[in-house]
């Protein structure tokens, strides 16, 4: 029997972990954009929860930390949903369904980047940002995934809540301590995320009727839906001023977000009164942006015009 020489235990855990698939294929199961986007709101919520510029040693590593475990449940979400990924023209071609990335090999990825990213927060953050982000993952990847997804049309509801505390991690990641002002960035979140998925919900409608997804526009009809997506967009409207009302924030964030939820609330009623094909997809297009400049309008108002 041949033996081989010359490869350590590194390389040799290296090649198992690798396998057949490239890097791309790992990048890929982390959603990075999605990632992005929840480190965005990570980074305005730590800063704005200090007057000054943020420890950097500290955001870097509460950025890292958060970001690894992110991506850890991202990429357990990637290996849940992999059969019904297999069954719709969205994503099909995601690595698992590929065949490019086995199951194992994925959870173990996930499972690697996760600890790396909890030990991350609690050696160099503190303990407190370290568990509540675990307890997002857990929320995410677990309760949200394999039961709320599948349970009910509510499922993006009340699972939204995992994916709308990344502003509250950033805030406990500099201050240690939780506070109402970065529940309020939470609330933010978390009221957005209703309208910005029903769009793309009755967008790709026929999708998760193919695999009997109990989302909105499949139980409740595509009208019902862009119904429901005005509304949230309503209240989302209303709870965006709460920044300035609570004095939070000043007239750069109150004039900005007003424009922001203006153009959002267009885009929900054209959804609902004069849809054409595309406009829902337009829509979710929209909140991303939406949601990305909401926030570092409120990050440029926090260094501008508070004292």
């Amino acid at each position: 029997m041949t033996k081989s020489v010359g490869i350590s235990p590194a390389q040799s855990w290296r090649q198992w972990l690798m396998g057949e698939a490239g890097w791309r294929d790992y990048y890929q199961v982390t959603k990075p954009k999605v990632v992005m986007l929840l480190l965005l709101t990570a980074l305005v919520g730590a800063c704005l929860a200090s007057d000054s510029l943020p420890n950097a040693f500290t955001l870097f590593a509460a950025m890292l930390g958060i970001g690894l475990m992110a991506s850890g449940a991202a990429a357990y979400n990637h290996l849940l949903d992999r059969e019904i990924d297999a069954r719709m023209m969205r994503t099909r071609h995601r690595p698992l369904v590929r065949g490019e990335l086995t199951a194992l090999r994925c959870v173990s990825f996930a499972t690697l980047i996760s600890i790396a990213g909890f030990a991350v927060l609690a050696l160099w953050v503190n303990m407190l940002t370290a568990w509540l982000t675990a307890l997002s993952l857990v929320g995410y990847a677990l309760v949200y995934t394999l039961y709320l997804k599948r349970a009910t049309p509510q499922n993006i509801v009340i699972g939204g809540i995992a994916g709308a505390a990344p502003p509250l991690l950033g805030w406990t990641a500099v201050t240690g301590e939780m506070h109402a002002h970065g529940l309020l960035l939470v609330l933010i979140v978390f009221t957005w995320t209703p309208p910005h998925f029903w769009a793309l919900a009755i967008h790709r409608r026929d999708d998760y009727a193919r695999v009997n997804m109990p989302m909105l526009p499949v139980t409740h009809g595509i009208e019902f839906t862009k119904t429901c997506v005005l509304l949230y967009t309503v209240l989302l409207t209303l709870v965006c001023l709460l920044p300035y009302l609570t004095g939070m924030s000043h007239g750069l964030y109150l004039v900005g977000s007003s424009a922001l939820n203006l153009v959002f609330l267009y885009y929900a009623w054209k959804l609902k009164f004069r849809s054409e094909m595309g406009t829902a997809m337009a829509t979710f297009k929209y909140s991303i942006v939406h949601l990305m400049l909401l926030f570092i309008i409120l990050l440029a108002d926090h260094y501008l015009l508070s004292n």
